[in-house]
């Protein structure tokens, strides 16, 4: 069935206002934090009354001229509202400087994303992850992810770990509701999920498959929560298509994981998922798909994302469309079984088992 989005409804003039918002966004997203991290939306947020430009400069050592261009483009922002030359701080002014969600994407975006951006349409044409260069020779970020600057990698994982660690408290009763004794945690990363469900269940056992780099990581993680006894590194290539996984799963978990690979890669590693499990096993996909959101702000975030994975991550992976995995699952050999929505901020959870 034929699904649409989008509209074309504004007046011209309103069109023209947006075009003229996404021609400065570089420059103006600069400004929204600058007045977040240089503390000048802190102070006037606490100045219940309002607070004067010159004020603000004072408190805060800066410049009146700085202070004034910053204050001025957060009225543009939406982010300050002006009254008889008094300064408030509006609603949004309040999410850019106290949501957690926010933050975090507005760190992933300058820390990560930010330079290498402007080689966009050379990832685009070459399949490329282009952008990347700006923090080293990498084929991806996963191989460079241990070695990314300090800021950088904080916010790499800022990003990463906000969206799992709202959904990982919710899944577990459902991975576990059949109590598996076996879970290959397929792209581990740090180990979260893994030391969450030997937390859970004291019987279960856990594999984390990862790149070697990243299970050093993850193994130091582990020790230090004291399940080095039930949860263990597998080191693999995911993307060396000739090493099989570990069989004998009960269950394959793999979370905010396949819209880092290409659908060639994902149908692959999807079999050899299919190729671990035990016949009664289940395969596990958590992910974040652009179509299935409550709210338009998710469906833009996720847009954003996926020029993330173009442009730094790898040059061929996105946040997909649910039929685009739907239809990668049934090439696999697998078939949903259960669909579980609205899981942590924005995630759904596919249950597949062998066809």
């Amino acid at each position: 069935m034929s699904v649409s989005y989008g509209n074309d409804d504004k007046t011209a003039l309103q069109a023209k206002f947006d075009a003229q918002k996404i021609a400065f966004a570089p420059i103006m997203f600069q400004a929204a934090l600058s007045l977040r991290n240089l503390g000048i939306l802190e102070l006037v947020k606490n100045k219940r009354k309002g607070v004067k430009i010159e004020d603000v400069a004072k408190e805060l050592n800066l410049s009146v001229y700085g202070v004034k261009v910053l204050l001025e483009a957060g009225l543009s922002l939406e982010m300050v509202k002006v009254e008889n030359d008094l300064y408030k701080i509006t609603k949004t002014g309040w999410y850019i400087l106290c949501d957690q969600l926010t933050r975090v994407n507005m760190d992933f975006t300058q820390d990560v994303n930010y330079q290498g951006v402007y080689t966009l349409e050379d990832s685009v044409k070459e399949g490329k992850p282009t952008g990347l260069k700006v923090f080293g020779e990498w084929p991806t970020v996963y191989e460079g992810l241990a070695h990314l600057p300090q800021k950088a990698k904080e916010s790499w994982f800022a990003f990463d770990h906000y969206y799992s660690d709202y959904a990982f408290p919710e899944v577990l009763p459902i991975v576990f509701k059949n109590n598996p004794k076996q879970i290959l945690d397929v792209g581990g990363n740090t180990g979260k999920f893994s030391i969450q469900c030997a937390s859970y269940n004291p019987d279960v056992k856990v594999t984390i498959l990862d790149l070697p780099g990243q299970l050093n990581v993850a193994e130091q993680n582990i020790e230090e929560n004291g399940f080095s006894d039930r949860v263990d590194g597998h080191p693999i290539n995911l993307l060396d298509h000739s090493k099989a996984f570990p069989k004998g799963a009960d269950i394959v978990w793999m979370s905010q994981f396949l819209d880092c690979f290409s659908q060639e890669d994902v149908l692959q590693l999807l079999k050899r998922s299919n190729e671990a499990i035990n016949p009664n096993g289940r395969v596990y996909i958590l992910e974040t798909y652009w179509d299935n959101q409550e709210f338009p702000a998710s469906t833009y975030s996720l847009h954003a994302t996926s020029l993330y994975f173009t442009n730094i991550a790898n040059g061929c992976s996105q946040m997909y469309h649910t039929q685009d995995m739907l239809n990668l699952i049934e090439k696999a050999g697998l078939e949903v079984e259960e669909t579980v929505e609205n899981i942590g901020v924005s995630h759904t959870l596919l249950i597949c088992k062998k066809k």
